[in-house]
């Protein structure tokens, strides 16, 4: 179960959220057409280090013996649904999709935050993916409150998005966080029968992420060892954002980007 966070705890988190959501936004000003994925990266990092946080992606190991990850944010294009790196550098092009997903240490604590940029001349239906990806995570929010269970999450999140026919990621979720940058419990995006049992108790804290697909929701892992992207080349979208579950509902730990 997620590790309960003490109210100074909360608080520290928020603090944090605000360093995270300022650097996120600093991104998404910057990921425009023609900009090096390595140049958003420091962009981000610079935005957090200013403020006394350090990235929590760059140098992550799931592993003591996997390799460390190499850049401060995760920059997916297009088909890629996460973990791409920043590094090497890419240029983004005019009508790419663009997730970035940015962590960050405060106080001793984490925060856990996504956005989806459409860059330039991007297709309506590509936009409205990207639209209708953030509207799925509103709607989980609507359901987060002490006493609810965790898959009352996933059932928001695939409830809004069916008629849509999007294919929701089935093999990557949502989490708790805050001691480390991934705690229990598991948040699946879809009604999985496999999922714990869990309640949401005061004091814990989740990372909300529907990560979704124009087309099948199966993905695989690229070559470079990091990025996972749809099986059938179709675009994704990724949106998150870290809260703090209360007896009547939550408290956002990272503030919405303002850059959207």
């Amino acid at each position: 179960m997620s590790l309960i966070k003490t109210p100074q705890e909360i608080e520290s988190l928020k603090r944090g959220g605000e360093i995270l959501s300022a650097a996120l936004s600093a991104a998404m000003r910057a990921c425009v057409v023609g900009a090096s994925t390595e140049d958003i990266d420091r962009i981000a990092r610079e935005s957090m280090e200013r403020a006394g946080a350090k990235p929590s992606f760059l140098g992550y190991r799931i592993d003591p013996h996997d390799p460390a990850y190499p850049s401060t944010l995760c920059i997916s294009i297009n088909d890629e649904v996460v973990h791409a790196p920043a590094t090497p550098a890419r240029i983004v092009q005019d009508g790419d999709v663009v997730g970035l997903d940015i962590g960050a240490w405060y106080e001793g604590l984490t925060t856990d935050m996504a956005a989806t940029v459409a860059v330039g001349k991007v297709k309506e239906e590509e936009r409205e993916l990207i639209i209708e990806t953030r509207r799925a995570l509103e709607q989980a929010l609507k359901v987060v409150r002490s006493g609810a269970w965790i898959s009352e999450i996933g059932a928001a999140i695939e409830d809004y998005l069916k008629p849509h026919g999007y294919g929701i990621i089935r093999d990557l979720v949502g989490h708790g966080v805050g001691h480390a940058v991934h705690e229990d419990p598991q948040i699946p995006n879809f009604r999985d029968p496999r999922a714990s049992k869990v309640q949401m108790r005061t004091g814990m804290v989740l990372a909300i992420e529907p990560m979704v697909a124009l087309g099948s929701w199966k993905i695989y892992q690229k070559t470079n060892g990091w990025s996972l992207a749809t099986r059938d080349g179709s675009m994704a979208a990724h949106w998150e954002v870290t809260v703090a579950v209360t007896d009547d509902g939550y408290d956002l730990i990272t503030p919405w980007p303002n850059q959207l």
